[in-house]
């Protein structure tokens, strides 16, 4: 038996990253003597997104990039950093995100109707995210009751969009690659790693070039809501 094999990646997919963030940020920031301003958490997303794309390139390592946004961040804040410990900053903005889950509007019942409509549906999640903060958002939303396995990359040691990433992926599956299906909002991370490990693609809220985008990168699908998202995977899976 085939099973529909659906790689979701998690962050701005299933679950809103940036309402758990914005919690987690205002709350590290006045723990460690700085007011915490919409401005600032607008630099922290410019700071954070520029190394996650340096790390997805092999630039930097995860512990680089955990130290360097907050350092990076208590600097534009006027602060001297020499004495500050940047990592305990980075572990406790961890720890208040992985226990502030927050559900991407209709995801759960997205996937409660997944599981029910799409024959021999199998869920997994694909992410660079930290291990901690990613089980604990899960665990804290019910997202885990649909679940079969999660492949975190700092557990992994390869990150998206690496071909060993995906390979580690496609060996635990163990089923042909037409039967997977990578489901996500980075075109650098998700659809790249598609397109490496020649899994089809949907890229979901797509936004900017959305034609040059499909093209360069090869995508098979979009869609811009979960119901859309729906209709697509139920044609893809009955052309299995």
């Amino acid at each position: 038996m085939l099973h529909r094999n659906l790689l979701f990646d998690l962050d701005q997919t299933l679950l809103d990253f940036h309402a758990s963030e914005h919690i987690a940020l205002k709350t590290v920031m006045e723990m460690n003597g700085q007011a915490f301003t919409e401005e600032r958490y607008d630099s922290f997303k410019r700071i954070n997104k520029k190394l996650w794309l340096e790390f997805e390139k092999g630039m930097i390592s995860k512990a680089e990039l955990f130290e360097t946004r907050f350092g990076i961040l208590f600097e534009e804040c006027g602060c001297n950093t020499d004495g500050m410990d940047l990592m305990k900053i980075n572990s406790d903005f961890i720890d208040c995100m992985s226990q502030n889950g927050i559900l991407m509007d209709g995801a759960l019942d997205f996937l409660k109707k997944v599981v029910e409509s799409v024959p021999d549906a199998r869920i997994y999640v694909i992410t660079n995210g930290a291990a901690k903060n990613a089980k604990g958002r899960i665990a804290s939303t019910g997202l885990n009751d649909y679940i079969c396995d999660l492949f975190v990359s700092e557990s992994m040691g390869v990150s998206k969009p690496s071909n060993e990433y995906f390979d580690i992926v496609k060996k635990a599956v163990n089923e042909p690659d037409k039967s997977c299906i990578v489901i996500g909002d980075s075109l650098t991370s998700d659809m790249l790693g598609a397109k490496n490990a020649d899994l089809t693609s949907c890229w979901f809220m797509p936004e900017g070039d959305v034609k040059g985008a499909m093209k360069e990168y090869e995508i098979d699908y979009t869609a811009s809501s979960f119901a859309e998202l729906f209709d697509i995977l139920i044609k893809w899976s009955a052309a299995l």
